[in-house]
């Protein structure tokens, strides 16, 4: 069953209008939660698995503002945790006695904290033209195919290649560092210490969660040299690397001169400068 019923994120609806829209969706119950659950998972109720997505968005926001400071746009950023959500919605286990909103919180920060690397190492990469228009339309077809079949998530890479006329292997090089599935192990679950349990109750035996520590370590230590780097950016510096190297679109030395009133030569002094600023963080050349 499709989900095309979801709500859509994008720059025709707004991000007000769908925080007003997303507000008017009520809660589940613990009851509701569990029975649309074990549809889901015995079933593969698809209109179960939709409600659950549905009822959490909230969550999704909530976690996302919590990542504003990096400098990306608030609509990306919720677009990403939506996927987070739905990979948790399709992982749940409802008999290991939490909510969905305790176990989802993790996949939206990973799949979240993925993105942000992801879009900031197109920044150090100096990526040509038409490797940052993959990179950015792959997310969008990504985000669109996840949206439309929850149970194509599988088969996902290839319907990605087929949309964008590339290779499946190249579209799984890019996904390796859009899939998100970095979770912390060892911190309690839920929002007050109740259980004293940990995430590590959720994984499967047969993931190796040794590696998933120390990947989850190594991103975590990322993102904080690289909200530090950010930190030391202007505001206009951190708005003209925000145009000309995280943008689908990036904007030219010319429209930015005109924007803030200076020479074309000026605009690019100042990307360079604050490149040097992030160079520390970002490791490599600041150069394209």
């Amino acid at each position: 069953m499709s989900t095309n019923n979801l709500i859509a994120l994008n720059s025709e609806v707004g991000l007000t209008r769908y925080l007003r829209q997303i507000k008017a969706i009520p809660m589940l119950s613990e009851e509701e939660e569990y029975s649309l659950s074990r549809k889901w998972v015995d079933e593969a109720d698809i209109e179960a698995a939709q409600k659950l997505v549905l009822s959490h968005m909230r969550l999704v926001v909530k976690v996302a503002q919590k990542f504003k400071g990096y400098g990306l746009p608030m609509m990306d950023l919720i677009s990403e945790g939506n996927i987070g959500l739905m990979k948790a919605v399709k992982k749940f286990n409802p008999e290991m006695g939490y909510r969905l909103a305790t176990y989802a919180i993790w996949w939206i920060k990973a799949t979240i904290q993925d993105y942000i690397l992801k879009s900031w190492s197109m920044v150090k990469i100096g990526t040509s033209a038409i490797q940052k228009k993959l990179f950015f339309n792959l997310k969008k077809v990504k985000q669109n195919l996840l949206k439309s079949e929850l149970h194509e998530l599988a088969d996902i890479n290839t319907l990605a290649a087929e949309k964008l006329g590339v290779s499946k292997s190249r579209i799984e090089d890019i996904s390796r560092s859009m899939s998100g599935e970095i979770i912390s192990l060892h911190e309690s679950i839920g929002d007050d210490d109740d259980n004293g349990s940990e995430l590590l109750d959720f994984i499967a035996s047969s993931e190796n969660a040794e590696e998933t520590v120390i990947e989850l370590h190594d991103k975590n230590i990322m993102l904080g040299k690289l909200a530090a780097s950010i930190d030391k950016l202007s505001e206009r510096e951190r708005e003209i690397i925000k145009a000309r190297r995280l943008s689908d679109e990036p904007e030219t030395l010319e429209n930015l001169s005109a924007v803030y009133g200076v020479s074309r030569e000026r605009i690019r002094q100042i990307e360079e400068r604050a490149m040097d600023k992030l160079k520390g963080c970002l490791g490599g050349s600041s150069r394209p």
